[in-house]
């Protein structure tokens, strides 16, 4: 068995067909959850596409993760806790230990807003990487 895998969830306009949640009473058309397809063991990414004026419907919050949403199309907006920024394309979020968080696209939106939803927990993570190691002498395979 390798240490890598491979998976293809599809072009942005096509995250839309995804059905997916952490439970079945949370799934939802538009969402992807990545490392319920991988075996992925310190980090979570889930894959999202929601309509215009379509909404998360729910705030959440978690006690021992952090998220980084990257926002890839469309227009909308993130709910923390009392404050409401926009986001879109370059758009990145970073939403630590207890924010309320939620999210929509743009009611008057032309298009999807589309996101990466990264979340990660456990020790905090070294400013510089201390356990990357350079391999000048393999040749590129290419």
């Amino acid at each position: 068995m390798t240490a890598y895998e491979v998976l293809e969830i599809g072009a942005l306009d096509e995250w839309r067909a995804h059905h997916g949640g952490f439970r079945p009473d949370s799934s939802r058309d538009g969402r992807r959850v990545v490392d319920h397809d991988l075996a992925m063991q310190y980090i979570g990414l889930t894959a999202n596409a929601l309509e215009p004026g379509e909404e998360a419907g729910y705030w959440h919050t978690h006690s021992r993760i952090e998220e980084l949403y990257v926002f890839l199309s469309g227009r909308g907006q993130m709910g923390l806790d009392d404050e409401v920024v926009e986001v879109g394309p370059g758009s990145v979020v970073r939403v630590g230990q207890d924010v309320a968080r939620t999210w929509r696209c743009a009611p008057d939106g032309t298009e999807q807003l589309r996101w990466l939803c990264i979340r990660a927990g456990g020790a905090e993570l070294p400013h510089l990487p201390d356990d990357g190691a350079r391999l000048p002498e393999r040749p590129m395979p290419w």
